[in-house]
């Protein structure tokens, strides 16, 4: 796709599941992302018995960033290696750029 209207990376559970954020060494040492983690499991529980299986909010879903823009947690280490190139949605979508969760959500690259 050509042009400035160049269409993002769809937020869904199709490409939260591809999502490799929470392996990813920029946040594995977060204090936040540890807790967003724990109460990650504990929605999954509670999505999976209703027939919305609906997304978290953005604030509350510790990834996924390409989508969702900048990360909500401050304590991640961006002197880490980034992870976003052995990604399945990085490279489904053609993208070019990397730590999402320090310069926000990404376009497609056409």
């Amino acid at each position: 796709m050509k042009g400035g209207n160049m269409p993002r990376v769809e937020y869904n559970q199709d490409n939260a599941q591809k999502c490799q954020c929470g392996v990813c060494p920029v946040q594995t040492q977060s204090e936040c992302v540890k807790n967003l983690m724990m109460k990650m499991k504990q929605m999954k529980a509670q999505m999976e018995q209703t027939p919305e299986n609906k997304m978290p909010e953005p604030k509350d879903m510790p990834g996924l960033y390409c989508a969702i823009g900048k990360a909500y947690c401050q304590d991640l280490d961006p002197t880490k290696g980034c992870v976003c190139p052995t990604c399945d949605v990085w490279k489904e979508n053609n993208l070019k750029s990397k730590y999402y969760c320090q310069k926000g959500n990404a376009e497609v690259i056409g």
